[in-house]
């Protein structure tokens, strides 16, 4: 079996910023495993909810090409056992996390990969809602 790559996200209001990550991670490896933020870890997380349900997100990113397999992830406090569980060789995340991973480099590498300039799910809510529409 090839390299095996993971990276977790809330992959909310499903950007490029999202595309590229996913897609760069992919290269990384022969097969992409997802783990999207449930909707209460997303809460506990940015005190809000996301805008599109977890079954949503999922459905999303389980339909790109790039990625092999998705599942939930419920807890940040079980990412040793996601990664274990899922037999990461490489573990991918946005560089906004730089250093917050290393303490798994004893199960698998992490990778930071730079973010996509100008674009977040953040800003994008924040500009939708000072429309005034």
């Amino acid at each position: 079996m090839g390299t095996r790559v993971i990276t977790f996200g809330t992959f909310d209001v499903f950007h490029i910023g999202h595309v590229n990550m996913l897609t760069r991670a992919h290269e990384l490896g022969d097969h992409l495993t997802v783990g999207v933020s449930t909707d209460d870890l997303n809460f506990s997380k940015k005190g809000r909810y996301p805008i599109y349900r977890e079954e949503h997100r999922i459905g999303i990113v389980s339909r790109l090409s790039c990625v092999d397999d998705v599942f939930l992830e419920h807890s940040l406090e079980l990412k040793r056992d996601y990664l274990i569980e899922h037999r990461a060789d490489i573990l991918v995340m946005g560089d906004d996390w730089a250093g917050k991973f290393d303490e798994f480099r004893d199960v698998c590498e992490v990778i930071y990969l730079p973010r996509t300039r100008d674009i977040s799910t953040t800003e994008i809510i924040a500009n939708i809602r000072a429309l005034d529409l």
